[in-house]
């Protein structure tokens, strides 16, 4: 059918002259024939993009996957094939090829019992990370500066925002005996308790702060005095114009924190948090201290050139 109307389409020029009966039979199969190679070609066309396409979304399917299963390894330190596949709702086979991808990168390493832990590829990638970190370098020495004037039985933390949490990046620790909490580097805490989040909440836009408070209503409304989203806005006002946030045993019993932003080009990149027994606390000298520290570090990272520190 399709031969016929490509036939019937086809318009003779102008200069055409009529051919012998014969000969027109042979025209006409050659056209037919150039057409249906042509439509041959436009299909072979498609059929290749599709399957350039398939292979794109298989790609993406697998990159997915093998997040996925990185992402695992926050539930627990050591997993078999069975168990990730089983977790990801995929074939045993599946499964095993994409955990040897992740084994001859060094993301993954076998240990006895079938089981996969994380590989030294990460501690490779950390070491870049504390290395190149421009925040940190500035940081540090000045962390260690406020442990000194303030407390031994104190330590100091750098913080940055992750997804919705708050993550500690360093920290700088006055006596070990003084149990002030841990926050070594990796560590996350709630995004709505305790100083160090909520000097960080503090400088959210409001839209990302509705986002924050409507996907944890619930947990917000058990843990805190927050009844409405305009509550807590009222507190993280206050937080913001105060410059300087302060609580009482919200992350580990019996201790006072003490946290105030730090800046680059105007922005909140992180958060300095002074963690100190309540017993040893002098608020109004060490909240200056805090304050203090945090303009340093924020002064000397804006001297960085080429500073490229991410917005917290």
């Amino acid at each position: 059918m399709d031969f016929c109307i490509h036939l019937t389409l086809w318009q003779a020029p102008r200069d055409f002259a009529p051919q012998p009966r014969g000969r027109g039979r042979d025209d006409a199969a050659r056209i037919a024939e150039k057409l249906n190679f042509a439509m041959d070609a436009k299909l072979r066309a498609v059929k290749a993009q599709q399957q350039r396409e398939g292979d794109v979304a298989g790609e993406i399917r697998t990159r997915n996957r093998i997040l996925h299963i990185l992402q695992l390894y926050d539930r627990s330190a050591a997993w078999s094939v069975e168990e990730i596949a089983v977790e990801m709702d995929v074939s045993v086979s599946s499964a095993y090829r994409d955990v040897q991808e992740l084994v001859r990168a060094d993301f993954l390493t076998p240990v006895m019992g079938a089981r996969y832990v994380l590989g030294p590829t990460f501690a490779h990638f950390d070491l870049l990370m504390r290395h190149g970190d421009p925040l940190l370098k500035v940081a540090e020495p000045l962390m260690r500066r406020l442990v000194e004037a303030t407390t031994p039985s104190s330590a100091s933390v750098l913080t940055r925002s992750y997804q919705d949490k708050v993550m500690c990046i360093h920290q700088e620790i006055g006596d070990p005996a003084a149990r002030v909490g841990r926050y070594e580097r990796g560590a996350t805490m709630p995004m709505f308790r305790g100083a160090t989040s909520k000097v960080i909440l503090a400088h959210q836009s409001r839209r990302a702060l509705e986002r924050m408070y409507l996907a944890h209503e619930e947990e917000v409304r058990a843990i805190s005095h927050w009844k409405s989203l305009k509550d807590l806005c009222l507190e993280l006002d206050a937080i913001r114009e105060a410059g300087v946030a302060v609580s009482d045993s919200e992350i580990t019993p019996g201790t006072i924190g003490i946290a105030a932003p730090i800046f680059l080009e105007q922005r909140v990149v992180a958060g300095l948090s002074l963690i100190v027994r309540a017993e040893h606390c002098r608020l109004e000298p060490f909240r200056a201290a805090v304050i203090e520290a945090a303009g340093q570090i924020s002064s000397q990272l804006a001297e960085v050139e080429g500073a490229w520190v991410a917005r917290a």
